[in-house]
């Protein structure tokens, strides 16, 4: 691995790229760390430390929602964007023919994304300011503070999404995926120490302290390894190419295949499922509403608790234990949506029609629709089993959480994200070095 490094630097064209991301990247951290001008950070970050539902949101903007930084919102917008565009694209014809135009039309959608990024941090920008406004949180709340705050946080997302696009044009790897790196990675030293120190510094005994180190450290390797072997797995459907007569020879007759993901969804179905499920309780935490248990609790309180992650999984009382069903909707919300995010993100009838005009086919398989229902049984078995992985990832981090209280902003879903970028970016890194000769990451 260090070999690695070693050549990529000698090569000055990936020099000077890894440079620029890394300097990109010290302006994101710097701008993590300036306040938005009008607010009381010390009220405001009291407030938001204490709604669990936002470590998530913390850990993706690498602390900057909970600071109330110029940098509040990040590029959750962009990626919400993203995302709105690929439903818009399934949905609306339009948009469809307008993607398959090739270069052009990805410049189109790209567009398009960032009018949609701009116009959600607007939005999001404005309710923020207002609702800290009604709740006392700025210093003076005036049209002139609500102005100065939504365009300031509007301004932040936006140089955000273009540092993003700088680097994967100047830099190395996707810019919007490594600012979500190094957000999350900036927040895990603090809460790996703070894990330490709960469990293995005040710890009762030297036993209990050994025994806590080392599940601690277990854990999070094991964990890790899990995820970069769910991330690469994959299923290869074999295909044959036809001989052709191309003038006074035979082309053709070649074997590939088709690489399925197992994880053909990625993160996006934990996102969804955690989106909606705590979505409500930030919304009613924000209007003084709190999830609630016991007797004098209403069907509503009652609601916001077994959607509460917070509650899941806390066997210390059997009255909190019920409450668990929530994390059996989260589950089947997880399956649903890795076969929903799947469907709107891979046309097995496109691929066999391709196939089919290439002259390409799977053994056994007939060209066409043959093909193109084989390729959906397939797709079916293995997003199910990608799903149970993704599953049991997002769960562990859940069940430490509520049975030891192991609290932290960093679990499956941005372990995840975090292997997932670093694989990708160091794929990227190793290609530019076979460019010229060298030896890459992934074969030292």
């Amino acid at each position: 691995m260090i070999k690695a490094i070693r050549n990529a630097l000698k090569v000055k064209d990936i020099r000077e790229r890894i440079l620029f991301t890394l300097l990109c990247l010290a302006v994101v951290r710097l701008g993590s760390q300036l306040p938005i001008p009008g607010i009381d950070r010390s009220k405001i970050s009291e407030f938001l430390s204490q709604i669990t539902q936002l470590s998530f949101l913390n850990a993706i903007t690498g602390g900057s929602f909970e600071q109330l930084s110029i940098f509040a919102l990040s590029i959750t917008p962009y990626i919400t964007s993203s995302i709105i565009m690929q439903l818009l694209t399934i949905a609306i014809p339009r948009l469809e023919e307008i993607q398959k135009e090739g270069e052009d039309g990805r410049k189109k959608i790209a567009a398009a994304t960032r009018y949609v990024t701009v116009g959600l941090a607007l939005i999001e920008s404005v309710a923020m300011s207002i609702g800290f406004g009604r709740s006392g949180y700025l210093e003076n709340y005036s049209v002139l503070s609500i102005i100065v705050i939504t365009l300031t946080l509007t301004a932040g997302s936006a140089f955000l999404m273009w540092i993003g696009e700088k680097i994967t044009d100047r830099g190395v790897g996707n810019g919007i995926s490594i600012i979500l790196l190094v957000n999350i990675v900036s927040r895990m030293p603090a809460d790996v120490i703070n894990l330490f120190k709960t469990y293995v510094i005040g710890g009762t005994t030297v036993i209990n302290k050994v025994i806590a180190a080392i599940m601690i450290v277990g854990i999070i390797v094991a964990l890790t390894i899990y995820i970069i072997v769910l991330n690469d797995a994959i299923r290869k459907i074999p295909v044959q190419y036809a001989q052709k007569l191309q003038g006074r020879r035979l082309v053709g007759g070649s074997g590939s295949s088709i690489p399925l993901k197992v994880n053909t969804g990625g993160v996006m179905p934990i996102i969804f499922a955690s989106s909606i499920l705590q979505t409500p309780i930030i919304i009613c935490r924000f209007l003084g509403i709190q999830p609630k248990s016991g007797a004098g609790a209403t069907l509503g309180e009652k609601i916001l608790k077994v959607l509460n992650q917070g509650a899941w999984c806390n066997f210390s009382s059997l009255g909190e234990a019920k409450y668990t069903l929530g994390l059996v909707l989260y589950v089947i919300m997880i399956i649903f949506f890795a076969y929903f995010y799947t469907s709107i993100t891979f046309n097995p009838l496109e691929i066999a029609n391709n196939m089919k005009k290439s002259g390409g086919f799977i053994p056994g398989i007939r060209p066409g629709r043959p093909t193109s229902d084989y390729l959906t049984k397939v797709l079916n078995s293995i997003i199910f089993i990608g799903a149970c992985g993704l599953t049991v990832a997002a769960l562990i981090p859940i069940i430490c959480s509520g049975v030891f209280g192991a609290d932290v902003s960093f679990g499956g879903t941005s372990l995840i994200i975090v292997v997932g970028v670093i694989l990708e970016t160091m794929k990227q890194i190793e290609s530019m070095m076979l460019e010229r000769h060298y030896k890459g990451f992934l074969n030292d």
